[in-house]
């Protein structure tokens, strides 16, 4: 039986499994794909990123492996050595090939992979159909699971795409340009939050993570959020000013790794001509100042919140603050436009808390009060990181819209930039 520290309760208007729902995200994971060449699938530049192929395969090993093998009565492997091949860091289901070797698998073919799909699709929706009452209770909270777990890969898929584009010498556009805007710049301005007693955590029956799960109370001090994420323009002077360069606004690691690799940029810039451009899903194109900088690291995010006179919000800080400004959605993935956008002139408070770019907190990823792992390969999903990382929240513009809330905790290394990571400031 699965831990309850995975599951979700359902209204009961709503069916224990979902087929439709199955039948969407699977689709949107392969629709990510399709603008790719089959050489660009099987490419792994840096250990961050993994290839595409890779995820199309492991995601759907995961619902093979945690929802097919057990519950399927006389379920057939689609291939007996894909758990060696896809398995991502499950140490309890057994060996696998070791994250930075994945680009050596050019075999199995992308059509195999597309054909373990398929295949794997078609008997999860044999299985779905067919359960009964207490069955489809039993499956349901590993269906939904494997489903958030695919929502997550689909993210990842995103953001290793476009890293493996912009090594690419050609710099290909993985879409086409939207229609030109002259986005306004809007003003930084800063919002009070209260200090006191706040509540932390997930709470009701709805899908969370089990680092999410124990509900605590935590007390601030009054703070002050920044209405909006920083700006290209903003981070733009901050590199003007010497702000690489300069020891003062750098914690020593972080000043360690500007020097070890050459940092004076966030990653995707290049200067041209002595003009800062970027690489973007849709190429190479001009820094817009209004649109939020990201693909940075906690380190340069420290530092220029250290040079702006202001710092990180906490984890806790944040939370607190989209309990009291309320999160409107954002720019997502569903939005297909895969980069960052301006905030909005004709909005008004705390903007950006949901999509655009992940936030970097100035909070180690540390297990929540009375946190202890579930039994079992599921176990291992979150609780074994909980060390040398940091919490980044609110979601990006690759994240999927329904996968994200207010409680949802991201995690990185600190010198991590491949992923949309931005800066909100406080003080």
């Amino acid at each position: 039986m699965m831990s309850d520290k995975f599951m979700n309760t359902l209204t009961a208007s709503e069916p224990l499994v979902n087929l439709q729902r199955f039948r969407q995200i699977r689709a949107q994971t392969e629709k990510i794909c399709q603008p790719l060449e089959p050489e660009d699938t099987v490419v792994q530049p840096i250990v961050d990123v993994s290839p595409p192929k890779w995820h199309l395969a492991h995601t759907t090993w995961f619902f093979e492996t945690f929802v097919l093998q057990p519950h399927l009565p006389g379920y057939q492997l689609f291939h007996p050595n894909y758990g060696f091949l896809f398995n991502s860091y499950y140490n309890t289901v057994g060996n696998r090939v070791q994250r930075d070797q994945r680009s050596t698998l050019t075999r199995p073919p992308l059509r195999d992979v597309y054909a373990h799909r398929q295949h794997v699709d078609e008997h999860m929706q044999q299985l779905l159909q067919q359960l009964d009452e207490q069955k489809a209770a039993e499956v349901a909270p590993l269906l939904e699971l494997g489903l958030q777990h695919e929502q997550q890969h689909q993210e990842l898929l995103i953001t290793d795409i476009k890293y493996i584009l912009s090594t690419n010498p050609l710099l290909p556009a993985y879409q086409a340009a939207p229609a030109a805007a002259q986005p306004a710049a809007i003003a930084a301005s800063y919002s009070p939050v209260p200090g006191g007693s706040y509540t932390i955590g997930h709470q009701g029956n709805n899908f969370c993570f089990d680092n999410e799960l124990g509900v605590h109370e935590v007390l601030l001090q009054d703070f002050n959020i920044m209405n909006r994420l920083v700006t290209n323009g903003e981070y733009l002077e901050f590199m003007q000013d010497g702000g690489y360069q300069d020891f003062r606004h750098w914690l020593d690691e972080g000043l360690a790794l500007v020097k070890s690799a050459r940092l004076k940029a966030p990653l995707y810039w290049v200067e041209q001509d002595g003009e800062w451009h970027r690489f973007s899903m849709q190429g190479l194109e001009k820094i817009d100042p209004t649109q939020p900088v990201s693909h940075i690291s906690f380190y340069e995010a420290n530092a220029y919140a250290t040079w702006a006179g202001k710092r990180l919000l906490t984890e806790f800080e944040w939370e607190a603050a989209s309990q009291l400004y309320p999160p409107a959605r954002g720019n997502h993935m569903e939005a297909g436009l895969l980069e960052p956008t301006a905030a909005s002139t004709e909005a008004a408070g705390v903007q950006q808390l949901f999509g655009d770019a992940w936030e970097w907190t100035y909070s180690a990823y540390h297990p929540y009060p009375g946190f202890s792992k579930a039994p079992g390969a599921l176990g291992e999903y979150n609780g074994k990181f909980m060390l040398n990382q940091m919490v980044l929240r609110g979601g990006s513009c690759a994240t999927p819209q329904s996968h994200i809330r207010t409680t949802y905790r991201n995690f990185f290394h600190p010198d991590k930039r491949w992923q949309y990571n931005g800066i909100r400031l406080a003080y």
